[in-house]
């Protein structure tokens, strides 16, 4: 298995849902991939920080600005003439 065949099927190695004979394939490309380590690690370390994190109330002014600079994003991108 080569790194980019990897990262192609990430999500569903990370969520457990990938066929059993795949995650052996894996499992041995990441034996001898540090790099794919290193990638596997972060998205598990951060799943694990998203699930027992508390959700953060924005100062009202902040969150204003963000939503209207995404609005502003939307309109650029989906409503080009």
């Amino acid at each position: 298995m080569k790194c980019e065949d990897m990262l192609a099927q990430l999500n569903e190695y990370v969520d457990g849902t990938i066929d059993p004979s795949i995650c052996a394939e894996f499992e041995k490309h990441m034996a001898g991939c540090n790099p794919c380590q290193i990638v596997v690690d972060n998205i598990r370390q951060t799943i694990t920080l998203y699930k027992n994190g508390q959700p953060v109330k924005l100062p009202a002014p902040f969150r204003d600005r963000l939503h209207s600079a995404l609005r502003q994003r939307w309109r650029e991108t989906h409503l080009k003439p």
